[in-house]
C-alpha cells in the first residue's frame, strides 16, 4: 500500500478503517453508564463533554457507513442499540436528580419498551413487520438529543431553564407522544396481515 493509503493497483485500501465503526459504537454504548455516572456524581461538565462526544462520535460513525460502505450486521444492530441506551441513560438520571420532569422519562420509557415488546411480538408470530425509522421518529429523536443537550449545558454552565423547560419539555412529550401512535399503527397493520401472509405461505 502506498503511503497516500492507496494499493498499488489504485484502489483505496480501507482495511484499516473496517472496524472503526463498531469501535466508536462500543464507545457510545461506554458512554451511556458514564454519562449517568457522572451526573449522579455532580461532574456536569464532564458530563457534557461525553455526551458530545458520543453525539460526535455517531455522527462520524454515519459519515463512514455511508460514504465507504462500512456496514456490518453487529453495526446495525448495535448502532441503534447505543444511540437508545445513552439517550435513555441520561434522562433517566437527569429525572432522578430532578432536573427534568418524571412524567417525560416515563412516558419515553414507556414507548422504548412498547416498541421493544412489539417487534418481539411481531417476530414470534412472523408478522411482516419491516423496522425502518420513521421521519416522526427521527424528529422525536432529534429533539430529545437537543432537549437532553440544552439541559446538560444548563447545568455546566449553570444557567436557568425555568423560562424555557415547560414549552421543551411539552413538546418533545406530544413528538413521542405522536411518534409512538405511528409506530402502534404500523405495528397494528403488520399483526393484522400476519394471517393473510401465513395463508399465501
Amino acid at each position: 500500500m502506498a503511503e497516500d493509503g492507496t494499493t498499488h493497483h489504485g484502489a483505496f485500501d480501507l482495511s484499516y478503517l473496517r472496524h472503526l465503526p463498531n469501535m466508536l459504537t462500543g464507545l457510545r454504548l461506554a458512554a451511556a453508564p458514564a454519562t449517568a455516572g457522572l451526573l449522579s456524581a455532580g461532574h456536569f461538565d464532564a458530563a457534557l463533554g461525553v455526551f458530545t462526544f458520543a453525539g460526535a462520535s455517531d455522527a462520524v460513525d454515519g459519515f463512514l457507513a455511508k460514504r465507504f460502505g462500512l456496514t456490518s450486521r453487529l453495526g446495525r444492530f448495535l448502532d441503534p442499540a447505543a444511540d437508545k441506551a445513552l439517550l435513555l441513560a441520561t434522562l433517566i438520571t437527569l429525572s432522578i436528580i430532578g432536573d427534568v420532569p418524571l412524567w417525560l422519562t416515563l412516558l419515553v420509557v414507556l414507548r422504548e419498551t412498547l416498541m421493544v415488546l412489539g417487534l418481539a411480538a411481531a417476530a414470534l408470530v412472523q408478522a411482516p413487520l419491516s423496522v425502518k425509522p420513521a421521519l416522526i421518529g427521527k424528529l422525536a429523536t432529534v429533539a430529545q438529543i437537543v432537549y437532553l443537550f440544552m439541559h446538560l449545558c444548563a447545568l455546566a454552565f449553570g444557567f436557568s431553564l425555568a423560562r424555557a423547560e415547560p414549552v421543551a419539555s411539552y413538546a418533545l412529550g406530544v413528538l413521542i407522544l405522536i411518534s409512538g401512535l405511528y409506530y402502534l399503527r404500523i405495528w397494528f397493520r403488520a399483526m393484522r396481515a400476519r394471517p393473510a401472509v401465513a395463508a399465501d405461505g
